[in-house]
């Protein structure tokens, strides 16, 4: 019927819901190395950045990796510094989730109202 893609996108929403969120960090910064490891690929050690036009915690990345492989000039920046950087960087992106997340509710709500 009219309302099947819908139903599939409400679907989807609800199952990836309880998957847990990603945060950026520093690594040398949290206490306990088990916490770098990436679930779903089951590795031990991970970072994920895209294009660097994307986002600021893709560009710290970027900076940092050129800086570690002799591309650039190294950073005068703390760890300490760097991670308050990605909390900061965390509390965009949770509150650019929440507001995505309050629109889909809406937009389910009116789904119900108006499917039944």
């Amino acid at each position: 019927d009219e309302f099947s893609l819908a139903r599939i996108q409400v679907l989807v929403v609800l199952i990836s819901k309880p998957m847990q969120f990603a945060r950026y960090f520093c690594a040398g910064v949290l206490p306990d190395e088990t916490m770098y490891h990436h679930y779903a690929l089951n590795v031990p050690l991970y970072t994920h950045f895209t294009s660097p036009i994307r986002r600021y915690p893709d560009i710290m990345v970027h900076r940092l990796l050129a800086a570690s492989l002799g591309y650039s000039t190294t950073t005068n920046k703390t760890a300490e510094l760097l991670q308050k950087e990605a909390d900061y960087c965390n509390d965009k992106k949770q509150n650019a989730k929440m507001a995505s997340d309050r629109s889909s509710d809406m937009y389910f709500s009116i789904f119900i109202k108006e499917a039944g």
